[in-house]
């Protein structure tokens, strides 16, 4: 009679243990197959692009001069190797240092801006200024200015970088909850808690949103600024290693410094989306991964 009884209750019992354990499989391979096309499906696809090239320039002849395949420029990376390291080295310490410097002026600013209208209404006209005029215009002035190539440099690409993260950190900082700001001010919240747990968490998003655009604005400056500075000295970036081949039709060396160049976009794409993602990704909509 109990044995009949276990037979009974036992396919009961795996009946609700079994739909829970197939959905929770069912998740787990979907979100292994979902990891696997975010890798796999960017990577054939460049490379689907880059043998049709290499094809294209082999099927019709294309001179080395006009369109060089891309085998001619991985050759062209590995015999120029060290100068085009040493370009890179420089443009990658140029854009990572204007960059640092946009975001520290950018969140002191902002937060000034933030807290006092006066100052924001007399000195964003200013930064507006910078904003919508050409680094390309005036570069040439500050070249002049500014008897220090790296430095001329420096402060184009810092122009080109800096709005974009003053203008997210004043419009983070001032977009934190009315409500929240009053309970703060009942519980009489010091000025320090009031920035640490209502202010800056409330930024975060809006500063991390600016970080990826200003990443890529800032090696955009420096490609810019190195492009009106000519090919002058031997501490040169990328940009004059491309102007550098165009003038000596030196077409597949071009396409090899355009690639670093590209290269360098996407790592700090990727950092920055990847930083967002560390300091959101447990907390703010933006950033949380929801199961279908």
């Amino acid at each position: 009679m109990s044995t009949s009884t276990t037979d009974l209750t036992a396919p009961a019992a795996d009946a609700f243990e079994d739909p829970a354990a197939e959905m929770n499989a069912a998740v787990e391979r979907a979100a292994r197959r979902e990891r696997r096309m975010r890798v796999l499906m960017p990577v054939a696809a460049l490379t689907l692009a880059v043998v049709l090239w290499e094809v294209l320039v082999w099927w019709n002849e294309v001179p080395h001069y006009l369109i060089p395949a891309p085998s001619l420029i991985a050759q062209t990376l590995v015999t120029d190797f060290g100068t085009l390291m040493t370009s890179m080295w420089f443009t990658v310490k140029l854009t990572l240092v204007s960059l640092l410097l946009a975001i520290v002026g950018g969140v002191l600013l902002g937060m000034v801006f933030a807290l006092s209208r006066t100052v924001e209404v007399s000195l964003f006209p200013f930064a507006v200024i910078l904003q919508v005029t050409p680094v390309i215009a005036i570069a040439p002035l500050i070249l002049i200015y500014v008897h220090d190539t790296f430095s001329a440099l420096l402060i184009c690409a810092w122009i080109v970088a800096f709005f974009p993260i003053l203008s997210n950190t004043a419009i983070g900082l001032r977009s934190a909850d009315h409500n929240l700001r009053d309970l703060f001010t009942l519980y009489r919240a010091t000025p320090w808690q009031r920035l640490r747990y209502l202010l800056v968490p409330s930024a975060l998003p809006y500063f991390m949103a600016a970080l990826k655009i200003a990443g890529g604005l800032a090696l955009i400056g420096a490609v810019v600024a190195e492009f009106v500075a000519g090919t002058a000295g031997q501490n040169t970036g990328l940009a004059s290693r491309i102007l550098e081949s165009s003038f000596r039709q030196e077409i597949p060396r071009m396409f090899a410094a355009l690639f670093l160049v590209s290269l360098l976009g996407i790592v700090i794409f990727l950092a920055t989306s990847f930083l967002s993602k560390a300091v959101l990704g447990h907390w703010h909509e933006s950033e949380i991964k929801r199961e279908a």
